[in-house]
């Protein structure tokens, strides 16, 4: 496949990206292998039902007797509210500037003949090809087709694994406290409030494959195909900083994190450093700075921005991928006392009370600081994540199960540091609390999902 993105003063999207989006997907395909398969073969898998969204409206579900489908533009969110005193709609969203759609190249001719398993091969990618391009459109347009047959509980979900070795990591301190159970990082202490132990670590390694399975790549900021210095901020357990050091071996790959639990073998052009963020190399260096699910930790974003502007070269790239943590309803069933609900706004709460604006990606903020900080050619591209098998589309459908599986995974990890030390609950309070979150998550019939916003933009030439 390959996709254009029209970006003024730029450039038409490179080759390597086009590998990266094959790369991706080759990967993900063990995936599949394990997700749940659609109810019927007969179906169509490609109905797309909805436009782009670039103002606010109302939502509606059309039914027939096999499927559903939900247009579902979000009104802009409004955080002016206590959050101790009053919890945000769930019929609400953060809303944001939609660019024009992925661009495809059509499917494969099906064959004339289903005469061999050559053409049985062929006439399975083609349909695979068909499910790709409609999840993208779905995720996109906030049309997802919903699965009238899967609108019940369930459960399971399904891995892939990236291994790359050739150089050991540097040696730094790997001191940690432990707290309620759970380890977290000492250096900087309570700078970010969640774990970094092995269960954590497991779980943002799905949260990464998981990002792949629906954005099809790693990156969609227009770097060309010999970008020389890139850096990952928040990089974690450095999944994402290897497998761009595999995709662009002549580059320099930094990760930096607060906590040293990436990887001890990694590519040879790729290395981690534990700190905050890392503006030790001089201003003018990087040609590309990364940052992804940071917004639980960011307390500052408009100096984030601005020293990024600083330290990429002209015409260098920063891109920003986040998560608007809080479940909205497609078909608007899902009550302010519903579980998930109240665990969100706790959640919120808590960070709140710890200096972190959870909801800085909605109503287009990032994008709208990127732009007064002197970025230009903005753009912001919103996706939906849904919550659970709902979803008709096969890779839709694996992608909500596996972001349910994530959210029910972390939901101790999440809960612990903004509700007892933001909220100031104790460990048993938090836990008898999460009994219900848990069960509520498989309700597959309010159609939850979580907006996905990745903005990027560009360090004016003359600047």
């Amino acid at each position: 496949m390959a996709q254009t993105q029209d970006v003024a003063g730029g450039s038409t999207v490179s080759d390597a990206e086009t590998r990266s989006k094959k790369r991706s997907r080759a990967e993900t395909d063990v995936t599949d292998a394990s997700a749940p398969a659609t109810p019927s073969a007969t179906e169509p898998s490609g109905d797309i039902v909805g436009s782009h969204i670039t103002e606010t409206g109302g939502s509606s579900v059309s039914a027939n007797a096999s499927s559903s489908s939900v247009s579902n533009p979000e009104p802009p969110l409004s955080e002016s509210y206590p959050p101790s005193e009053s919890k945000p709609s769930l019929s609400t969203g953060p809303s944001g500037s939609i660019t024009p759609p992925y661009v495809f190249s059509g499917p494969h001719p099906a064959p004339q003949s289903l005469t061999g398993p050559t053409d049985e091969v062929e006439d399975e990618t083609d349909q695979d090809a068909l499910e790709e391009q409609a999840a993208a459109e779905q995720a996109e347009e906030g049309s997802i087709v919903v699965d009238s047959d899967d609108l019940g509980t369930d459960d399971g979900y399904g891995t892939d694994t990236n291994t790359t070795a050739s150089t050991s990591l540097a040696e730094s301190v790997r001191d940690y406290i432990y707290e309620n159970g759970r380890r977290y990082h000492r250096f900087r202490e309570g700078r970010y409030s969640f774990p970094n132990d092995d269960v954590e670590q497991q779980r943002e390694d799905m949260k990464h494959s998981m990002v792949k399975l629906l954005c099809g790549q790693l990156y969609f900021a227009p770097i060309g195909e010999q970008p020389h210095e890139i850096l990952d901020i928040g990089t974690g357990t450095g999944i994402w900083a290897i497998e761009m050091g595999d995709l662009f071996p002549n580059a320099n790959i930094l990760g930096v994190d607060l906590s040293p639990i990436q990887p001890e073998w990694v590519p040879p052009n790729v290395r981690f450093m534990v700190d905050d963020i890392d503006w030790l190399h001089p201003r003018n260096y990087f040609d590309y700075v990364h940052s992804r699910h940071t917004v639980m930790a960011i307390k500052d974003w408009p100096k984030l921005i601005r020293r990024a502007l600083e330290h990429l070269r002209p015409g260098g790239w920063f891109e920003l991928q986040e998560v608007y943590h809080f479940p909205i309803s497609a078909n608007k069933t899902m009550a302010p006392d519903h579980p998930v609900a109240q665990y969100w706004s706790l959640i919120n709460e808590g960070l709140s009370n710890l200096g972190v604006t959870f909801h800085a990606v909605a109503n287009g903020r990032l994008a709208d600081m990127m732009r007064d900080c002197g970025f230009v050619n903005v753009t912001e591209r919103v996706l939906h994540i849904p919550i659970g098998t709902w979803p008709k589309n096969k890779v839709l459908k694996t992608v909500g199960l596996y972001w349910r599986t994530i959210l029910i995974d972390g939901i101790q990890a999440i809960a612990l540091g903004p509700m007892t030390r933001g909220c100031g609950w104790t460990r048993e309070q938090v836990e008898l609390f999460l009994v219900d979150v848990r069960k509520a998550y498989f309700d597959n019939s309010v159609l939850a999902y979580m907006p996905l916003h990745i903005i990027y933009g560009q360090k004016p030439v003359g600047f």
